[in-house]
């Protein structure tokens, strides 16, 4: 059973997720109306993990007997100066999400909670993943430039980019 500090924390991760999701979602439109479809299929897959990471946390309150409370999401910006303020933007959210990961971490080590330790863990090793791969995508884009065949080969990349479910979606 979760705590009422607990489960008030969580909830508040919950907002952050689906904001996430909308900030990815966001870029995804932004993406398609600049003509980058690898971006906007990039974004979009994205988006649709940050719900994942949302569904996650909403099915952990309840399985923990707490009650879920949703709450107004943010508008998230809809103009991006290009592709790499995109991703910058994006790793700087990311890093945001990271610290707050790790603040309730905090709370459950501090609120002796092992059950939502555990759980917290898998979003600890997500966030190392989600940060790699900003960083890349950035690295990729401070070589190829704003514009031009570079920018063209990153679209295309990214334009591979498969949404897979979790298992737990599937039931």
């Amino acid at each position: 059973m979760l705590s009422k500090t607990m489960e008030d924390a969580l909830n508040e991760q919950l907002n952050k997720e689906m904001y996430s999701a909308y900030l990815y979602m966001a870029m995804s439109a932004h993406s398609t109306h600049i003509g980058l479809p690898g971006f906007a299929n990039w974004f979009m897959v994205q988006y649709k993990e940050e719900m994942d990471h949302a569904m996650k946390i909403y099915r952990y309150i309840n399985d923990q007997g707490g009650k879920v409370k949703l709450r107004a999401i943010d508008e998230p910006p809809s103009e991006f100066e290009d592709a790499m303020d995109m991703f910058q933007k994006t790793l700087k959210h990311e890093q945001f999400i990271t610290k707050s990961i790790h603040e309730l971490m905090d709370l459950a080590i501090q609120e002796r909670d092992h059950a939502t330790q555990i759980f917290l863990q898998w979003f600890v090793t997500e966030q190392i993943e989600e940060e790699g791969n900003d960083n890349e995508i950035i690295a990729k884009l401070e070589l190829a430039g704003k514009e031009g065949n570079g920018l063209f080969m990153i679209d295309k990349e990214l334009a591979a980019r498969v949404y897979t479910p979790p298992a737990e979606a599937e039931e």
